[in-house]
């Protein structure tokens, strides 16, 4: 093993790309190659996205790493930075910058790409994008057009590199098919030679990778791939052509004349298929990107002269200010300066209903503009934006495994050897058939026996079982995404369709959480001073009461007093000291007012109740009202429908959370008031023990998370809290309840797709090794032919997977 104990001591997450993996055999090499570092963690690996990613800590060297990987599995594997830009420069001589010490403070790295480019690496919150052109050092650049996403060049590399080698081949078999099948003139010496030639230079260059990856996953790693199948058969019909020419030439030829065709023909065949594959995978992957929403140009405003400019968006900086014409997409996120419209946030979101903007509100990167012209100042730049974070949610979500995908890469593990044991076992049946029934030599027998072998050994294809679950997770996560349903795991697809129970939190949730001040009580004749304090408490937080509590004091002209040692007390309320006194603002059970009439005149009302003491005692009493969700109604009616139980927990006092309920039709013993974060945990937990299938919660606050992340699925609205989205596996970008159905839809015709390409990768290997083995008697496969077993098998597998781009969300 390599010596990675070298370099920084600390944790790091590094991700790789990697260019050469075909079929779970190229996978499992991979990750057998990353887990024999002691120092490598949560490793997840992903055959169809080209990609690798891992924990590594302690002392290390990861250029050793990449190295090592490198060199026992034979892939191409690179580095994907993360916490830096990078943009690509074209220079007239960028091979100056090999040896460049003085780089200017923020660039970490330049590199030479190509022999006209280079790729510099920076910190954008230390130098930005036009900043590097104004320096001396990159004066003369000019902007290089910009790069695929890692993912997809890695995939392009290698579709590339196969085509080419695919071409190569059927170059060089051409002459040996026409040699063998036309109608020539006797003179099979000469023929012979050159189908020698031929078939020598496809065994020795092109088949050449076969037997390097076979020889490397069997020395490093202990695995029998299907590449080792690969190198055996054709290995076996291109000594027996030598053997069978040398005797030719000898004047003494076997009964069974050679057949450089099969060995020629079946490597061609073998790599069309991983052409065909690899070609058809890559563009499964391209199409389900969301980065194609990202704007390629930004018009430039200066905010000092107003004079614009029309800049390539990889040359935004901080600080800039942009501008958003109608009818053209925002190019990243940003706050409006200038300017009022409403925006169609579909792309992003998928809600189809227009957004109102005004200067001081934010708009999010990809959505359209209308009518208005606008003045953006930037928050984030096009490769951190919102586009940007989806697209990195939506990825995350592909690397992960779900169940079925488990299975299938254990029945891929024991698949090659035993294909290799059903291949021994067909020879040796053939050999039988050979002598004891037809009554052949043992020569002849071996021979047709081993045609046999043969088709078998290269018929069989692994790469359809290995396909079936993650080409349909890598469709199903960009589809969900493009409707509005961010998944950081693809187990949630899974597992959702099994839902029995979604238990909702109240506030935020099933209601719009912007709550209005109805009724207000005060219990001291000195008021000013005491709505100075509320307001300094309940401006310190985000909940959804407090803020409108803090509304609702400024709008009489209220200025804040500033407190100390303020608390936010999660699900409860707040604490906070002024002039030595402690003050107290939550709900009143928290604070032990609940049985005081003027409290209790209240929640007979059905409004939620903030109540603030002093020193523990009452000074004020605040109703609120809060507005059921548009949509929710509708949404719980349906799941409903579903057979799924419905429960409402929330902190809000018992009356209000009754009210919402009512309108609901929740029955009480589904309801919990006045929970703390731990008790929705409980709650949770309780649910889950007395529940067979799968129990959702959702919800949208920072006291939600520690439920979002006990429930088998967590929710969370998109309105709510980072703490909140951080604890869930699913985000309703949309923030409408009705994206609920369309996650259990989307879950069904996931599971209906991966069932279906169980059951094809299944029919079809069982089918073609009973044909190429010789079962029935009246049609076989032959050997020059098995080679397009990969086309057959995998092309309907991604066929299948590519259909779900055409769900349809119903809600």
């Amino acid at each position: 093993m390599a010596d990675v104990e070298k370099g920084l001591s600390k944790t790091e997450h590094m991700v790789l790309n990697v260019q050469g993996m075909n079929c779970t055999g190229c996978e499992r090499k991979l990750y057998e190659a990353l887990c024999s570092f002691s120092n490598v963690s949560n490793i997840k690996t992903s055959v169809v996205l080209a990609h690798a990613e891992f924990d590594i800590y302690g002392p290390f060297d990861s250029d050793a790493l990449v190295d090592y990987v490198k060199r026992v599995t034979g892939f191409v594997c690179t580095t994907v930075q993360q916490s830096v830009e990078e943009i690509d420069m074209i220079l007239t001589d960028p091979q100056r910058f090999v040896k460049e010490e003085s780089l200017p403070v923020g660039v970490t790295n330049v590199c030479v790409v190509s022999k006209s480019t280079i790729r510099v690496t920076y910190f954008p919150k230390i130098i930005g994008a036009r900043d590097l052109f104004s320096h001396d050092l990159f004066r003369t650049a000019k902007l290089a057009p910009p790069a695929p996403r890692p993912q997809i060049a890695s995939s392009r590399a290698h579709f590339h590199k196969v085509f080419l080698m695919t071409l190569v081949s059927a170059i060089l078999t051409l002459p040996v098919l026409i040699l063998a099948w036309a109608p020539l003139p006797k003179h099979e010496i000469l023929y012979g030679a050159i189908s020698l030639v031929c078939a020598t230079i496809i065994q020795v260059f092109v088949a050449g990778p076969f037997y390097k990856a076979a020889l490397k996953a069997l020395v490093f790693m202990g695995i029998i791939e299907i590449d080792f199948l690969i190198a055996i058969s054709t290995t076996t019909a291109y000594l027996y052509s030598v053997i069978a020419f040398a005797y030719e030439i000898s004047g003494h030829p076997l009964s069974t004349r050679r057949y450089f065709e099969t060995s020629t023909l079946l490597v061609t065949l073998v790599l069309l298929g991983r052409a065909v594959s690899a070609f058809a995978r890559q563009k499964a992957v391209e199409s389900i990107s969301i980065e194609t929403l990202q704007t390629p140009g930004a018009i430039l405003v200066d905010p000092t002269t107003k004079s614009e400019e029309e800049i390539d968006a990889r040359l935004l900086q901080y600080q800039d200010t942009f501008k958003v014409l109608p009818d053209t997409s925002v190019v990243t996120d940003g706050v409006v300066v200038t300017g009022e419209t409403e925006v169609d946030e579909s792309m992003i979101t998928g809600e189809t209903t227009l957004v109102h903007k005004s200067p001081s509100m934010s708009v999010i990167a990809g959505s359209l503009n209308h009518y208005g012209t606008l003045t953006v100042r930037l928050t984030r730049l096009p490769n951190e934006n919102t586009i940007k974070t989806i697209e990195s949610m939506v990825d995350e979500a592909k690397m992960t495994k779900p169940k079925t995908q488990q299975i299938a890469d254990r029945i891929a593990s024991f698949f090659t050897p035993l294909i290799l044991v059903i291949t021994i076992i067909v020879f040796l049946i053939w050999v039988a058939v050979g002598v004891a029934v037809r009554h052949e030599n043992a020569r002849t027998a071996c021979i047709t026996a081993m045609t046999y072998a043969i088709s078998t050994l290269i018929v069989s294809c692994p790469c359809a079982i290995a396909l079936v679950v993650p080409m349909v997770v890598v469709i199903a996560g960009g589809v969900g995404a493009k409707h509005g349903l961010v998944c950081q795991s693809s187990e949630t697809i899974e597992i959702a369709r099994k839902t029995s129970h979604i238990i909702f939190d109240k506030t935020g949730t099933l209601t719009q959480g912007k709550l209005s001040v109805e009724a207000s009580y005060y219990l001291t004749d000195n008021l000013e001073p005491l709505l100075q304090t509320i307001l300094g408490l309940t401006s310190s937080s985000k909940h959804p009461v407090s803020v409108a509590v803090a509304k609702f004091l400024k709008t009489s002209g209220t200025q804040p007093h500033e407190l100390k040692s303020i608390v936010s007390v999660a699900g409860k309320g707040l604490t906070a000291m002024r002039d030595g006194s402690t003050i107290c603002g939550g709900n009143p059970c928290w604070l032990g007012f609940e049985q005081l009439p003027i409290v209790q005149d209240i929640l007979l009302l059905g409004l939620s109740v903030f109540c603030v003491s002093v020193d523990g005692r009452l000074v004020a009493v605040y109703g609120l009202k809060d507005q059921i969700r548009p949509g929710a109604l509708e949404a719980v009616q349906q799941l409903r429908k579903r057979s799924i139980n419905i429960s409402i927990v929330s902190g809000d006092n018992k009356g209000a959370v009754q009210s919402i309920a009512k309108s609901f039709g929740v029955p009480e013993t589904s309801l919990r008031s006045g929970c703390s974060p731990e008790d929705k945990q409980t709650y949770v937990k309780e649910t889950l023990a007395g529940e067979k299938g799968i129990v959702m919660f959702c919800g949208d606050g920072t006291n939600d998370a520690v439920a979002l992340a006990q429930a088998n699925i967590g929710i969370h609205m998109n309105e709510g809290t980072d703490i909140a989205r951080s604890a869930a596996d699913v985000v309703l970008m949309r923030s409408s309840l009705k994206d609920l159905l369309n996650l259990l839809d989307l879950s069904k015709a996931f599971f209906r797709r991966v069932a279906f390409n169980f059951a094809w990768a299944f029919t079809y290997n069982t089918f073609a090794i009973l044909l190429a083995a010789g079962a029935f008697p009246n049609f076989r496969i032959a050997p020059q032919y098995a080679g397009l077993g990969e086309i057959v098998s995998v092309l309907p597998v991604i066929a299948i997977a590519m259909h779900l781009k055409s769900f349809k969300h119903k809600f």
